[in-house]
C-alpha cells in the first residue's frame, strides 16, 4: 500500500532539518516517513542527500531520495550497510543544505533560461554546477555572451520567486503557462504548483514541483557554457555558475 509523506519542502524549501516517524520500510530498505524535508527526484532535479539521526544519536547516511508507487510517497534510499529503522521509529532529519542550495540557485537559473529563450522545452537536467536546457529552436541566432547577459540583467534585478496553486480548470484555460513541449504537468488533484518570478508573476510564470531560492539575486552570477546541436531542431544550452571565462 502506497503511503502519502507530507512534503515539507513544498512550503519552505529552506528547511535543513526536521522531525519526523518512520511508517514503513520496503522490502529493498527504503524509508517512509510521515513527512519529510528530503526533495525526491523529479522534473530534471536530482533527490536530496543526508542522514537521518535516531534517539541514541547513530546516524542514517540517506543516499538517493526517490518516489515510490506514487509521487506522494517519498522514500529515502540509505546508504549501503545502515543500521535497520523500525516503523513507530522517531528520527530527527538533516539534508545536505549546501547541495540543496546549489541545487535551488541551479533551478532558478533555468527557469531564467526559458524566459531568455522563449522556446518549446524538449529536455531538462539540474545538477549542483553545471545544468541543461534543451529547446526546440532550428537556428540558434543568438549567442552565448547575449543569453549571458539576459540572464545576468534578470539576477540583478533581484526578482521574487514565489509558488502559487491554480486549479486544473485554469491551466487548461491558459496553456501558455506549459513550457515542455512533449511533457504535461500532472492533473486530477485539482491542485497545479506554478514557481513565479517576479512582482505579480510579470516574469514567468509555469508548473514546477521543484525547490527554488527565493529571488534572482540569490541566484548569483551565472553564464552559458556552451550552446549545442543536439539534432536538427534542438539546441542544448549549458548553464554554469560563475562569471564567463575569457575567451
Amino acid at each position: 500500500m502506497a503511503h502519502k509523506t507530507q512534503a515539507l519542502f513544498r512550503d519552505d524549501a529552506y528547511l535543513s532539518t526536521a522531525d519526523a516517524t518512520v511508517v514503513d520500510v520496503n522490502d529493498r530498505g527504503g524509508i517512509i516517513l510521515d513527512r519529510t524535508i528530503f526533495y525526491a527526484t523529479s522534473g530534471g532535479q536530482p533527490g536530496d542527500t543526508g542522514y537521518l539521526e535516531r534517539t541514541d544519536g547513530s546516524r542514517i547516511a540517506v543516499a538517493a531520495t526517490i518516489t515510490g508507487e506514487t509521487k506522494d510517497e517519498i522514500i529515502h534510499v540509505p546508504s549501503p550497510e545502515q543500521a535497520a529503522l523500525a516503523v513507530g521509529e522517531k528520527v530527527k532529519l538533516a539534508i545536505d543544505w549546501e547541495r540543496r542550495h546549489l541545487l535551488m540557485r541551479m533551478h532558478a537559473a533555468c527557469h531564467l533560461l526559458t524566459v531568455v529563450c522563449p522556446f518549446p522545452i524538449t529536455g531538462a537536467a539540474v545538477s549542483e554546477d553545471d545544468s541543461r536546457v534543451d529547446f526546440d529552436i532550428p537556428d540558434a541566432s543568438f549567442t552565448r555572451e547575449e543569453v549571458t547577459a539576459g540572464l545576468m540583467d534578470l539576477v540583478r534585478a533581484d526578482h521574487p520567486i514565489f509558488t502559487r496553486l491554480i486549479s486544473d480548470e485554469e491551466l487548461a484555460a491558459n496553456p501558455g503557462l506549459v513550457k515542455s513541449k512533449n511533457v504535461r504537468p500532472p492533473v486530477g488533484t485539482g491542485k497545479i504548483r506554478l514557481v513565479c518570478i517576479g512582482e505579480n508573476a510579470s516574469v514567468d510564470s509555469q508548473p514546477c514541483g521543484g525547490t527554488h531560492v527565493k529571488s534572482t539575486g540569490e541566484i548569483g552570477e551565472i553564464h552559458i557554457g556552451k550552446i549545442e546541436k543536439k539534432g536538427r531542431e534542438n539546441r542544448r544550452f549549458r548553464i554554469r555558475f560563475g562569471p564567463m571565462p575569457a575567451a
